[in-house]
C-alpha cells in the first residue's frame, strides 16, 4: 500500500485491533479471526514479547487488503525495527514529533490536549491517537473537532465495544480497541468469543456510518 492507502485503509476498517499480550504466541490465530470477521487495520504492540517475529509473519499470511502495523513505537530503532519487519504503520502512546517527521511510513502519535493534537497534525501525522480516550470520552473529542475538523482523530485506550458509535458519531476517524475485542484470545481463549466481538465491532461501524 502507499502511505495514503494505508490510513485509508485503517479508516476504512473503523476499527484498529490492538494486539497486546506478554507473549505473541496466539497473534497469528487472532488476526486471523479478526480480518476474516470484517476488522482490516491491526497492530501489534512492542511490549509483547516476540512482537517483530509475530509482525513480519502476519504480514505474509494476511491479504494485502489489511492494513498491519506496530504499536508502542518510542524511538527511531523502534522505528527501524517495525518497518524492516514489514510495519505499514505506526501508533505510539505519546508525542514525538521528530519521530513523526522522520517516519517512513504513518506515524499515529498520541495526545490528550487540542494543542498536542495541532502539533502532531501540523508535523504530518495523517492520524492522530487520543490517548487515553476513556477519560476524555466522546463529548470532549466533539468539542475539540469544533475548531479542528482538519484533524483526523482515533479515540484509543478504554475505549468499548459500545463506545464505537459515540465516538464516530464525535467526530472520529477510526477507533483503537484492545482488551473489549481481543480479549482471552490473545492469551489462548476462545476465537468464537474473539469472532462474535469483532463482528458486534465492526456493525458498530456500519451503524455509525450509515
Amino acid at each position: 500500500m502507499t502511505e495514503d492507502s494505508v490510513t485509508e485503509a485503517v479508516i476504512r476498517s473503523g476499527i484498529v485491533a490492538i494486539l497486546r499480550a506478554p507473549t505473541a504466541d496466539y497473534f497469528s490465530a487472532v488476526a486471523e479471526v479478526l480480518a476474516g470477521n470484517g476488522i482490516t487495520a491491526i497492530e501489534v504492540t512492542f511490549t509483547s514479547s516476540g512482537a517483530l517475529d509475530a509482525l513480519a509473519g502476519l504480514r505474509r499470511q494476511l491479504p494485502d487488503s489489511v492494513a498491519v502495523g506496530a504499536g508502542t513505537v518510542l524511538s527511531s530503532d523502534d522505528v527501524k525495527a517495525a518497518v524492516d519487519a514489514g510495519a505499514e504503520f505506526l501508533v505510539s502512546p505519546v508525542l514525538d514529533v521528530d519521530l513523526v517527521r522522520s517516519s517512513p511510513v504513518p506515524f499515529y502519535p498520541g495526545t490528550s490536549t487540542p494543542t498536542e493534537m495541532y502539533a502532531a497534525h501540523q508535523a504530518g501525522a495523517p492520524l492522530v491517537k487520543l490517548f487515553p480516550a476513556a477519560g476524555l470520552g466522546p463529548d470532549w473529542l466533539r468539542n475539540v473537532r469544533a475548531p479542528l475538523p482538519q484533524v483526523r482523530v482515533m479515540p484509543t485506550g478504554g475505549v468499548k465495544i459500545e463506545d464505537i458509535a459515540d465516538y464516530l458519531f464525535a467526530g472520529a476517524s477510526a477507533v483503537g480497541l484492545g482488551s473489549p475485542l481481543v480479549g482471552d484470545a490473545v492469551t489462548g481463549g476462545s476465537l468464537t468469543g474473539l469472532a462474535a466481538r469483532a463482528r458486534h465491532a465492526v456493525s458498530a461501524v456500519a451503524f455509525a456510518r450509515s
